[in-house]
């Protein structure tokens, strides 16, 4: 196939845009570079020395004899840039991750809940736009999150997307019927994807648009079969307060002699997934595409699910360190349940890695080999979820005032 990926140069865009290509799929990587734009914005840098996109793409075809071409757009500003590359280049599948990512960016200030809104709700309207004025019958596979869900207790199982409710009638009679799960936003960050879902709800229902809607978990590790390649083909490693997962925090928290920091009592449960899971569950949604006229398909795309002090524990094991327990700067329950179904990915054949599969200390040895290179000023929390927040979070665990949000 012809495969178009919308931000291919980001954290999970890249390793599939690889995996693909290994899969023999033609593959153009559309993006703006804007994730490396933010680094320079916020100081600070992976802890994996990342390449320029096209000294990547090169070592690329010098490893594998497979080309990735890439192609520099906004697709949330140049609207008519991406609808003549898309009807010059007429791809099989879309896959669409070109949205800001971060939920802890997307609160640090006013500007930043602009940028988060704007960039991300007109990118993904202007594809559907476009897909629909070019006719362009593509599959198209966005990446979501699990935070569309939020993160309440209901004492019931999260189902994929769709929700079965009893309706009464106006004689006293229930009706059955199937709805989209109720948005229950955390943030910016997820609001705009609780709005991407609305919109594909109305371009499925409208236009026939292919849709499948993946509602990932947070994704930890660095490596694929694909990145392991070369050293330049490595993956970006994400540590600092506003973009490292809790996860790989804890990691390099772990390597580099630094508190393990948990927010609040720790009690806040996530579901998790590998980077090799996600890349492959992207595969197995391609080949699992909705017929057109067909509702939007949502997977629910996790394998596990942990609280987050016992996360923090784990790794403290593992690799050593203390936990330190701060001020929570977000907006959110102190504990929460999260059950959540994710039967058709394991349907279609996934077989997950899980934490225990020992690939932690994997991880841990990238953040060793790297951590010369860690700021150790970038890796507190500071983007507060509200004004009130705010002064509650002034100081590390170490003992430091941090810099004022916004």
């Amino acid at each position: 196939m012809k495969i178009a990926v919308l931000g291919g140069d980001g954290f999970v865009g890249w390793p599939t845009s690889l995996h693909l290509s290994s899969l023999g799929h033609e593959i153009h990587i559309l993006d703006n570079l804007s994730r490396r734009w933010i680094d320079t914005e916020l100081g600070v840098q992976s802890l994996t020395p990342m390449d320029s996109i096209q000294e990547r793409t090169r070592i690329w075809h010098q490893e594998t004899g497979r080309r990735l071409h890439f192609h520099l757009i906004d697709i949330a500003r140049d609207y008519e840039v991406l609808k003549r590359w898309l009807s010059e280049n007429r791809p099989d599948a879309i896959i669409h991750f070109a949205e800001q990512r971060a939920a802890p960016y997307s609160m640090k200030s006013d500007r930043h809940k602009n940028y988060t809104v704007n960039n991300n709700v007109n990118a993904t309207h202007n594809l559907l736009n476009a897909m629909v004025e070019l006719d362009l019958d593509a599959h198209l596979v966005h990446l979501g999150t699990m935070g569309v869900y939020g993160y309440s207790t209901v004492g019931a199982a999260i189902p994929e997307g769709y929700l079965p409710v009893g309706i009464e009638t106006m004689s006293g009679d229930t009706v059955s019927q199937e709805i989209l799960y109720p948005a229950n936003p955390g943030s910016i960050y997820h609001m705009t994807k609780c709005l991407d879902q609305l919109l594909f709800q109305f371009y499925a229902k409208n236009d026939g648009v292919r849709i499948t809607d993946l509602h990932q978990g947070i994704v930890w590790g660095t490596h694929t079969e694909q990145t392991r390649l070369h050293p330049q083909l490595v993956n970006r490693f994400d540590y600092d307060g506003d973009y490292g997962t809790v996860l790989n925090r804890f990691l390099i928290q772990a390597a580099i002699g630094y508190p393990l920091t948990v927010h609040g009592t720790g009690g806040q449960t996530r579901a998790f997934i590998h980077i090799q899971d996600s890349v492959r569950c992207i595969e197995i949604a391609l080949k699992s595409a909705p017929k057109r006229g067909e509702r939007v398909k949502i997977f629910n795309q996790m394998t596990e699910t942990h609280r987050v002090r016992d996360l923090a524990e784990m790794v403290a094991r593992i690799a050593g360190g203390r936990v330190a327990y701060l001020p929570n700067p977000r907006k959110e329950a102190a504990e929460n349940d999260l059950v959540v179904k994710n039967e058709q990915f394991l349907a279609l054949g996934l077989d997950p890695i899980t934490l225990e599969a020992g690939l932690l200390s994997e991880v841990i040895d990238v953040a060793k080999k790297f951590a010369y290179r860690v700021d150790r000023a970038r890796i507190p929390a500071v983007s507060a979820w509200t004004r009130d927040i705010a002064p509650k979070i002034d100081r590390d665990p170490e003992g430091k005032r941090l810099k004022s949000v916004g």
